[in-house]
C-alpha cells in the first residue's frame, strides 16, 4: 500500500497481454493508483505524450510500434518517467533501453509484488528530487530546471532524460570529486554495477553529447579508466 508520503500518482501502463494488463491494473488500483491501459504501442505514445502521468509501464514488444519506438518519441517530449518491461533480459536489450533514457527496467516474469516495489521507488525518487532540490545557480552558463528536468543554455534546452539529469546535477553540485561506477550505480540508476552493464557508460556519453549541442563549455565530464568519472571546471 501507499505510504503516507507517497500521495497516490497517475500510472499509465503499455502492455498488450490482456491478463498480465489485468492483474497490473487490478493490483495499483488496489494500491491506491489511478491505471489507465493501453494496448499497442501508438496508443500508448499519444496518450503518455498527451495526458499528465507520473509514471509509465511499458512493455518492449508492443504490436505496431516497440516500446523502445514509443521511449524513444516520447523523450522528445516529455520527462515522465518510464519503467520498461520485457521478456528479454540481455544486456544489450537493457542498453538499448536505458540508452533510450529508461529510469528502471522490469525483466518478466515479474510478481506483483516486484512491480509495486519498482514502481514506489521510481516515484520516491521523483517526489523526493522535486521537493528537495530547488534550481539554485549550480552553473554559471546553464540554468537548471527540476521540473521539466533538463538544463538549458541561453534558451537552448539539452532534452536530457530524467536520469541523465539526475547524473548532471549530481556531478555539478560535486565538483572535482570521483564517482565511482558503483556509487552512481547505487546513488542514480538505483541498481547494483555490474562491469557487464554499459547503461552508465551510455548516459554518460548522452550528457556530453547533448550538452556539447547547445555550446556547453563551463564544464567537462571526464573519464578516469579504472575507478569513475570526473565533472571539472573551465574557464568559460
Amino acid at each position: 500500500m501507499l505510504t503516507a508520503n507517497l500521495p497516490a500518482a497517475r500510472i499509465l501502463v503499455v502492455e498488450d497481454d490482456p491478463l498480465l494488463a489485468s492483474h497490473m491494473h487490478q493490483h495499483l488500483q488496489g494500491s491506491g493508483y489511478s491505471v489507465c491501459l493501453s494496448e499497442e504501442g501508438c496508443d500508448g505514445l499519444q496518450r503518455a505524450a498527451q495526458d499528465d502521468f507520473d509514471l509509465v509501464l511499458l512493455d518492449i514488444l508492443l504490436p505496431g510500434i516497440s516500446g523502445l519506438e514509443v521511449l524513444q518519441n516520447l523523450r522528445e517530449r516529455r520527462g515522465v518517467p518510464v519503467i520498461l518491461m520485457s521478456a528479454l533480459g540481455g544486456e544489450q536489450d537493457r542498453i538499448a533501453g536505458f540508452s533510450q533514457g529508461a529510469d528502471d527496467y522490469l525483466p518478466k516474469p515479474f510478481s506483483m509484488v516486484e512491480l509495486q516495489v519498482r514502481v514506489e521507488a521510481v516515484l520516491r525518487r521523483v517526489a523526493y528530487e522535486r521537493r528537495e532540490f530547488a534550481p539554485p545557480q549550480l552553473d554559471p552558463q546553464l540554468q537548471f530546471d527540476d521540473l521539466r528536468p533538463d538544463v538549458q543554455l541561453a534558451g537552448h534546452w539539452a532534452e536530457l532524460t530524467p536520469t541523465e539529469f539526475r547524473l548532471f546535477e549530481l556531478f555539478v553540485r560535486h565538483p572535482d570529486s570521483l564517482m565511482s561506477k558503483a556509487f552512481l550505480y547505487q546513488q542514480v540508476l538505483r541498481r547494483a554495477y555490474s562491469r557487464h552493464d554499459r547503461g552508465l557508460d551510455m548516459h554518460i556519453s548522452h550528457i556530453r553529447r547533448k550538452l556539447a549541442a547547445i555550446g556547453y563549455t563551463a564544464g567537462r565530464l571526464e573519464t578516469v579508466w579504472g575507478k569513475g568519472y570526473l565533472f571539472t571546471r573551465e574557464s568559460v
